[in-house]
């Protein structure tokens, strides 16, 4: 961390829209739109294997120009982009999905990831100045299933992969997910790892009251290494489906086995900021490894942890339904530093 803030910004469970819909089954591929920058072949091939896998709808594949050559795009630019795709979106869409790796982060009087950028709007209020507190949305821990019906917002998830052989392994693990849990085909287990970088493990508090809690299907763990005296990676374990620390590099995390579906991600400053992290691990590794999903922050965020996944409201939008997608944006309060990245549908509790 560049910055310590050992102060997050409290506040309780996102309540939602005052009358959310929440009668209907979770998003599916209908209520998806893939969005696919013109030009880039293998966004082009990965979209295609993605609308294959899924059944996306022909009307919900958005290719725009993209004007940006790098890692990042200016705020002006990306209002231009961002007024031409929501003016091509169908109206049955909820939420995007990037087919593109680059750029990744939306710079302006602050730096938002794209992601956030794509379903808030660029916005200061997101994104503020280093170690500010930023703007909450009504999303989050809400049991809302139509977020952009209710409030406006089309979370958005970067498939965050770079070649068609990864990003199609990427794939298939989300599909293979549905229905895993609830049809009995696996038991998973979960990590909760409170490490001696005291920095970064300030989600311990949630991690330790999660682990206390039963979740249908799998065995969760919270291991306490705050004393330095233990291991702060967790290897060589099978059927992972969960897996939440707080360290600048995770290690060993290719050793262990990984259900379709898996969540994990690391608290740092700068794992969403692809495709290197600036020295510390990005969170595409996690997906590497093997998980599904995970999330990063693009700009010094501090620790402030409601720039972070909250495991427990993820984990617990997840057991009751809820798309990968759902549950990674209902778990971060406060997003607009953040990147999305993984395949959005998989759904291991399926309703």
């Amino acid at each position: 961390m560049v910055c310590i803030a050992l102060a997050g910004c409290s506040g309780g469970e996102g309540s939602g829209a005052a009358n959310p819909d929440n009668s209907g089954p979770t998003l599916g591929p209908a209520e998806l739109a893939i969005l696919v920058a013109e030009g880039d072949t293998t966004g082009e091939s990965i979209a295609r294997a993605y609308q294959r896998a899924r059944g996306v709808p022909d009307a919900n594949v958005i290719r725009v120009r993209v004007p940006a050559t790098g890692d990042e795009i200016a705020a002006t630019d990306f209002a231009t982009l961002k007024a031409t795709i929501d003016a091509r979106l169908p109206g049955t869409v909820q939420a995007t999905l990037l087919t593109w790796t680059a750029p990744s982060r939306v710079v302006g009087t602050c730096t938002m990831s794209i992601t956030s950028a794509l379903a808030l709007g660029f916005d200061a209020q997101w994104c503020a100045n280093t170690c500010e507190t930023t703007a909450p949305t009504a999303y989050f821990a809400s049991a809302s299933r139509r977020p952009f019906t209710d409030f406006g917002i089309r979370p958005s998830m970067m498939l965050g992969l770079g070649t068609l052989a990864e990003a199609q392994a990427l794939i298939d693990r989300g599909v293979s997910a549905d229905g895993m849990v609830t049809s009995g085909r696996a038991m998973g287990t979960g990590w909760l790892v409170r490490t001696n970088d005291v920095a970064r493990s300030v989600r311990w508090p949630d991690f330790s009251t999660l682990a206390s809690q039963p979740v249908s299907g799998v065995v969760l763990n919270y291991l306490d290494n705050s004393s330095g005296t233990g291991n702060n990676a967790v290897a060589n374990q099978n059927n992972v489906l969960f897996y939440f620390t707080g360290l600048a590099t995770v290690p060993q995390i290719g050793t262990n086995s990984w259900l379709p579906g898996a969540a994990a991600d690391h608290l740092t400053s700068y794992g969403g900021h692809l495709p290197l992290g600036l020295g510390q691990m990005p969170s595409t590794d996690w997906l590497r490894a093997g998980a599904t999903a995970s999330y990063g922050t693009v700009a010094e965020p501090c620790n402030i942890t409601d720039k972070f996944p909250r495991a427990s409201t993820l984990v617990n939008r997840y057991q009751a339904g809820d798309t990968l997608l759902e549950a990674y944006w209902k778990s971060v309060r406060t997003p607009g530093q953040g990147l999305f990245i993984g395949e959005p549908l998989a759904r291991p509790w399926a309703r």
